[in-house]
């Protein structure tokens, strides 16, 4: 249920600061909501997977702390993230 090489490299390329940045918080950020919008989805079919329900809260809760640190090291690039992604506020 992991995220393909090919979504993954597509990530890197658009949201990545560098040639080889593959952990700056956008690129984290988006990696992460590509995966939050995956198991979402699954949940659509498969109501009862609670163990996995837990993953997705842990990594709601993971994309929030770095949503929150981009925003208080640099609101401009907060918005774009967010602007991009979707993402409310």
């Amino acid at each position: 249920m992991s995220l393909d090489s090919t979504a993954k490299s597509d990530i890197y390329s658009k949201y990545q600061r560098g040639p080889k940045d593959t952990g700056s918080p956008e690129v984290q950020i988006a990696l992460l909501s590509a995966r939050i919008q995956q198991l979402t989805e699954h949940f659509k079919a498969h109501v009862h997977d609670h163990h996995s329900r837990q993953g997705l809260l842990r990594m709601v809760s993971n994309r929030r702390k770095l949503l929150d640190y981009l925003r208080h090291k640099n609101p401009a690039r907060y918005q774009q993230v967010i602007s991009d992604l979707g993402l409310r506020k």
